[in-house]
């Protein structure tokens, strides 16, 4: 039987709701050895985003690459349907947006990043996601992959919110990779 984004959407998110305080840990530095793997030596600027409504908590993965000298950049909404990434260092102010989530301040210069963290709802085998239905990432990415070359898109998900298949239309993007508490998912 196949369901539809806001049913998976709706069930997916009770779930990461009711599983949050069960889950499991993540092992970080597979996201570093696939940038060595995609990046070399090059340090790159990573967009993460400050975890809320049980997201996956990415903030040890943020301060560890920021000690390591990787720029940091964080999602900043900009209307009802842009987002741009601005630059935060770890432990800087935060504001809070329209949405109640945390993002630099906005008046700072716009970065395109190198890898891009995108907080998921669910996600299927074939490295599609369900998201909060608004299309930032979706939009963003695709605008991205268009003026850089090279762009990873990296899913951060729990290994719990894993669909059969999710429906996808024209303005879905699909992403590079899934990072789970179970480790990297690559469509090959």
């Amino acid at each position: 039987m196949k369901y539809d984004k806001f049913y998976l959407r709706n069930i997916s998110l009770l779930k990461r709701k009711k599983k949050y305080l069960k889950s499991k840990n993540f092992n970080f530095n597979l996201i570093f050895n696939l940038i060595r793997k995609h990046f070399d030596k090059k340090k790159i600027i990573i967009a993460g985003y400050y975890p809320s409504n049980y997201e996956v908590n990415i903030l040890n993965f943020l301060e560890k690459a920021s000690n390591k000298r990787f720029k940091i950049v964080l999602p900043v909404i900009k209307s009802s349907n842009r987002m741009s990434f601005k630059s935060w260092i770890f432990k800087d102010p935060l504001y809070v947006n329209k949405f109640g989530i945390l993002e630099p301040e906005d008046n700072k210069k716009k970065i395109i990043p190198d890898l891009v963290l995108v907080p998921l709802v669910a996600f299927d085998r074939k490295l599609n996601r369900i998201g909060y239905g608004k299309g930032y990432y979706d939009r963003s990415l695709k605008k991205i992959s268009k003026n850089k070359k090279k762009i990873i898109s990296l899913g951060i998900a729990y290994s719990f919110q894993k669909c059969r298949d999710i429906p996808v239309n024209k303005h879905d993007f699909k992403l590079d990779y899934i990072f789970t508490d179970r480790g990297i998912i690559s469509s090959n």
